[in-house]
């Protein structure tokens, strides 16, 4: 499946958010995430099902404010 993530296009077999954080060897913990414009309650990271041509958008929290994602790796 094709994804948009953080601006970039990628090839991923990952199914479901928590799949597609694993695979990029991101701590569920750590971040927030939208997916087409609509952020996705942690709780939920498990269970949504991504769709081909999805836009995800991950985004750390450090203290003093958010750091985007493309930047940590």
């Amino acid at each position: 499946m094709r994804l948009k993530v953080n601006g970039e296009d990628r090839e991923t077999k990952s199914e479901t958010i928590l799949q597609l954080l694993k695979d990029l060897n991101v701590i569920p913990e750590r971040v927030a995430v939208e997916v087409n414009l609509r952020i996705i309650k942690r709780a939920d990271f498990e269970n949504y099902r991504l769709k081909d041509g999805d836009t995800v958008e991950i985004v750390y929290f450090v203290g003093g404010g958010i750091v985007d994602f493309k930047s940590q790796i």
